[in-house]
C-alpha cells in the first residue's frame, strides 16, 4: 500500500522529512506542492484570470461558459473537441484528458489516469457482474462513493482528471459476448438500478448540491451494442438490426434510467450501427432521445477512434470531413481520438457544419469542467481539496472489496452436508485448478493496480493450514491437464476446492467466446479429480459470462458448485469466508446459463429478443428465452432456507378511463400507458419473509410478473428485488409499491408502453399471486 503519512516525526523536522520524500505528499492529509495537478483560473500563475466572468464561482454556469466562450477563437474551441483537450494557454485554461476510467474501481486504462507516486493502487472491486449478482442497491452505491472519493484523491495529486467513462450499462444478451463482465447482467431493471446507484455514488457531494460534481460519470455504449468479435464479425463493422419493440422494451431503459434518474454527466455512443446507423451519426438517437427527450444534462462523448471507423472501415461517408460534421451534427460532444481536431475546420469551411455547432459542443462540455469544480481555481480549497494518498486503500475501502465479494458470490449447488466446511473439522484440504492462485485474473478488465492480492488458495490456507495446490492445468486454456498430481492430493485430503473458469485470454473487450465448455482440458480435470477425491469436492467457477457445467451438476460427487465471477482484490478471502460459513452465501445470477447446444444454434448477430418459431429462434434471456438452461436469471441457494407469505395484496385494479373512450364501446387486449387517467393507479405487494435456518444471512426477494400475453409480452419479467438480512427464526415485512401504469406494462411492436389488461400473475419463489387489471 502506497502511504505518505510518516507518524514518527513532528514539528519542523516532519515537515522536512515530508518535502524532502516528495514534493506531491501529504502530511497528515495537508497539501504541501501538488506542481501536476491540472485546474484552470490559477491566480497565481496569470493574475489577469482574477477579471474573468467564467472564473467567478459565485456566477452560474450558464453565464461562465457564455463568457468563456466568447473569449475563445474558433481555432481553440475546436482543439477542445477531443479528449486531449488543449484548454488555452491564453485564457489560463490548461490541457485536460478527458479520459479515466472507473468500472470497479479507479482504472489504468485510459489516458487521464496514471499510478505512479504517491499513489501507485487504488482499491479493485469484484468486476461489475459479480457486485451486480449481490442484487444489493445500497452496495452499488457505496462503490461509487469509495471510487468517487478514491478518484478525487488522485485528481489532487495529478495522476487522474475528473471525468470517468463507466459504467458499462450495456444488457448481457449473449453469454459469448466478451464484455458481459462488465455489465450487470441480463435485466434491464436490475441493469437501470445499478446505473443509477452507482452513478450517483459516483457523482453525489457529500455537501448536498445537486447541480455541482464529485466527479463525473459516463453511460455507455449507447446502444444495443453488445458484439466485440465473433467469428470474425466485429464491433466495428456490426450492424444491429433491432426492432422498436425491442429497443425500448430491453436495450434503451438503462439508459434513460441513467439519463433522467441518476443525472448522468455523460453518455458514449458506441462503435456499432444500429439499423443501418452508426449510433455517433444518428441524431435521433442523440439529439432527438438523449439531449430532448430525457433531457440529458451533459455531454455527449463517442467511443474512442469511433468517428475514423465510421469512416474508414464503415464507409458510411464519403470524406472525414463529412463524418465530422454528421457526428457534430448528430449531437457529438466530444471525440475520444482525434478526428474532431482534424477534420472539423475544413468541414466549417466546406460548408457542412457551422460554428454554432462547435459552440453547442463546447457549452457542454466546459459546462460540465465548471460542475465539477475545475474552473474554481486551486481544488486545494474546494471540497474535496484534502483528500490525499491516505485516502485510497484504506482497512474500510478493502473490507468493503471484500464484503461486495461476499455477497456477489451464487451458490449455485449444495448437497446435503457439504458446505459449509467446518473450519475445525478439516484438518486438510486440496486446492485444485487454474485459477486457484491467480492475481491478475481476479479483477477482470478495466481495473486498475489493487492495493493487494489475496488468491483463492491464500484464503483458504489462512483457514486450513495444512493445504495441498495442485493447479492441474498451466493455464485455463491447457491442452493438457495435469491430472496425477491433482488426483493425488485429491485423494488425502479432508475435502477438495477445485477453482477453474475463465479468464481475458477467453473472454475481453474484442474477444468473444464461440463455446460455453470449461476451456481446455478443465472439464476432464474436474471429472478426474471428481473420481479420486476422499472427501466433499467443491467446485469453483471464476468467469464473467456463464458456462455449460450441465456434467457437474448432475455428478453427485461435485458436491457443492460456486460462480463467483471475477471477484476482485480480495477474491481469495472473501471465498474461504464462503466455504467454511463465515459468511452466508447470498448471490443471485444475473444472467442465465445456457447448454452447449443454445450457441451450436443460435447467430450472435441476432439481436432479437423474442423468440420466433417460424424459425426455431429461442429468443433471449430468462424474459423471454424457450428452451433448456443449466441454470437461470436469479438461481442461488443459502446457508439458510427463507420463506414467503403474502400480507397484502389486491386482486382488482381498474383504470379509470373516461366515459367516451373507445375502449369503453369495444373490447381492448390494452390500453396506452401514457393515458392521462392511468396517472397514480398504484397497487401494493406486502410480503412477511421468514428466515427457517440456524445461520444469520441476507435474502433478495424478486418480485416478478408475467402479464397477459398481449403484444408478445415477456414470458416473465423482474418488477422489483429488495435485499432483508434476518437472523435465524426472525421475520422481515417486505413491500413492493408497483406503479399498475410504469410497472406492469409491455412495449408493443411499435414502442410503445401499454397496459395488458387481463389476468397478472405476480411471482415471489414459489408463491403466485393473481391481479386482475381491468377498465
Amino acid at each position: 500500500m502506497a502511504s505518505s503519512q510518516h507518524r514518527g516525526c513532528s514539528g519542523f523536522l516532519c515537515f522536512q522529512l515530508c518535502f524532502i520524500v516528495s514534493q506531491f505528499f501529504l502530511c497528515n492529509n495537508t497539501v504541501l506542492a501538488y506542481p501536476s495537478v491540472v485546474f484552470a483560473c490559477d491566480v497565481i500563475k496569470n493574475p489577469e484570470v482574477r477579471n474573468y466572468r467564467f472564473c467567478d464561482k459565485t456566477l452560474d454556469v450558464e453565464s461562465r461558459v457564455n463568457d468563456l466562450l466568447s473569449r475563445m477563437t474558433l481555432q481553440e474551441k475546436i482543439l477542445n473537441l477531443v479528449n486531449d483537450a488543449k484548454g488555452s494557454s491564453r485564457l489560463g485554461i490548461p490541457e485536460y484528458n478527458w479520459w479515466s476510467e472507473a468500472l470497479h474501481g479507479v482504472s489504468s486504462i485510459g489516458i487521464g489516469t496514471n499510478f505512479s507516486s504517491p499513489i501507485f493502487r487504488a482499491t479493485s472491486f469484484p468486476q461489475v457482474i459479480c457486485t451486480a449478482a449481490s442484487f444489493n442497491t445500497s452496495l452499488f452505491y457505496a462503490i461509487g462513493k469509495v471510487v468517487s472519493t478514491e478518484a478525487r484523491a488522485m485528481y489532487n495529486v495529478g495522476e487522474s482528471g475528473l471525468t470517468f467513462w463507466s459504467p458499462n450499462i450495456n444488457i448481457f444478451r449473449d453469454p459469448r459476448w466478451g464484455r458481459g463482465q462488465e455489465t450487470p447482467g441480463e435485466d434491464p431493471l436490475l441493469t437501470s438500478r445499478y446505473a443509477v446507484s452507482y452513478v450517483r455514488g459516483l457523482q453525489e457531494r457529500d455537501d448536498g448540491d445537486k447541480y455541482r460534481l464529485k466527479i463525473g460519470a459516463c453511460c455507455k455504449h449507447y446502444t444495443a451494442y453488445d458484439i466485440d468479435n465473433w467469428k470474425g464479425i466485429d464491433r466495428f463493422h456490426f450492424n444491429a438490426l433491432v426492432t422498436r419493440q425491442d429497443m425500448d422494451d430491453t436495450y434503451q431503459p438503462p439508459f434513460k434510467s441513467c439519463v433522467i434518474d441518476a443525472n448522468v454527466s455523460s453518455v458514449m455512443c458506441s462503435y456499432n450501427q444500429v439499423n443501418g446507423k452508426p449510433t455517433c451519426a444518428d441524431a435521433d438517437l442523440l439529439t432527438g432521445v438523449i439531449r430532448n427527450q430525457w433531457n440529458l444534462n451533459g455531454y455527449i462523448s463517442s467511443d474512442c477512434d469511433s468517428l475514423h471507423v465510421m469512416f474508414d472501415k464503415q464507409k458510411y461517408t464519403r470524406t472525414p470531413e463529412e463524418t465530422a460534421a454528421i457526428a457534430l451534427k448528430a449531437g457529438v460532444d466530444l471525440n475520444c481520438g482525434d478526428h474532431l481536431r482534424k477534420y472539423t475546420l475544413a468541414a466549417i469551411q466546406q460548408g457542412l457544419a457551422a460554428e454554432a455547432d462547435v459552440n453547442r459542443a463546447v457549452k457542454n462540455t466546459f459546462s460540465m469542467l465548471m460542475r465539477l469544480g475545475f474552473f474554481d481555481g486551486d481544488p486545494r480549497q474546494q471540497i474535496y481539496g484534502n483528500l490525499g494518498p491516505n485516502d485510497v486503500c484504506t482497512p474500510a475501502n478493502e473490507e468493503l472489496a471484500r464484503e461486495a465479494a461476499r455477497q456477489g458470490f451464487v451458490l449455485l449447488k449444495n448437497s446435503r452436508g457439504s458446505l459449509p466446511l467446518s473450519p475445525t473439522a478439516t484438518k486438510s484440504i486440496a486446492v485444485i485448478g487454474p485459477n486457484a492462485n491467480v492475481t491478475e485474473t481476479m479483477i477482470g478488465n478495466y481495473a486498475g493496480i489493487p492495493c493487494r492480492y489475496t488468491t483463492p488458495l491464500q484464503g483458504i490456507t489462512s483457514v486450513v493450514p495444512r493445504t495441498y495446490f495442485s493447479p492441474g492445468c498451466d493455464d485455463v486454456a491447457c491442452v493438457t491437464a495435469q491430472v496425477d498430481d491433482a488426483k493425488r492430493i485429491s485423494a488425502i485430503a479432508d475435502a477438495t476446492v477445485l477453482v477453474v473458469g475463465a479468464d481475458q485470454t477467453i473472454e475481453r473487450e474484442y474477444l468473444d467466446r464461440v463455446d460455453l465448455f470449461l476451456p481446455g482440458q478443465q472439464s476432464f480435470l474436474v471429472q478426474e479429480v471428481t473420481r479420486a477425491s476422499k472427501g466433499p469436492v467443491i467446485l469453483v467457477i471464476m468467469s464473467g459470462g456463464g458456462m455449460d457445467v450441465q456434467f457437474a451438476k448432475n455428478d453427485s460427487k461435485v458436491t457443492s458448485i460456486l460462480w463467483i465471477g471475477y471477484p476482485g482484490e480480495a477474491g481469495g478471502a472473501a471465498l474461504a469466508d464462503i466455504i467454511f460459513g463465515f459468511f452466508n452465501p447470498s448471490g443471485r445470477l444475473p444472467m442465465s446459463w445456457y447448454p452447449q447446444s443454445y450457441v451450436n444454434n443460435v447467430d450472435m448477430r441476432n439481436m432479437n429478443m423474442r423468440p420466433d418459431p417460424a424459425t426455431g429462434y429461442p429468443g433471449r434471456t430468462y424474459r423471454f428465452y424457450q428452451g433448456p438452461t443449466v441454470y437461470t436469471f436469479g438461481d442461488g441457494l443459502s446457508y439458510s432456507g427463507f420463506s414467503h407469505y403474502l400480507v397484502r395484496a389486491q386482486k382488482l385494479v381498474s383504470i379509470p378511463l373516461g366515459k367516451q373512450h373507445f375502449c369503453r364501446r369495444s373490447s381492448c387486449k390494452s390500453i396506452d400507458a401514457s393515458e392521462e387517467t392511468c396517472k397514480n393507479v398504484n397497487t401494493k405487494v406486502h410480503l412477511r419473509v421468514k428466515n427457517a435456518g440456524r445461520m444469520s444471512g441476507s435474502h433478495t426477494v424478486f418480485l416478478f410478473s408475467t402479464p397477459p400475453y398481449v403484444h408478445n409480452s415477456p414470458r416473465k419479467h423482474l418488477l422489483g428485488f429488495e435485499k432483508v438480512f434476518l437472523t435465524p427464526t426472525e421475520h422481515g415485512i417486505v413491500r413492493f409499491n408497483i406503479d399498475v401504469c410504469k410497472h406492469l406494462s409491455v412495449v408493443d411492436e411499435s414502442g410503445n408502453r401499454k397496459i395488458a389488461l387481463g389476468m397478472h400473475v405476480l411471482h415471489v419463489g414459489s408463491l403466485k399471486h393473481y391481479l386482475m387489471v381491468r377498465i
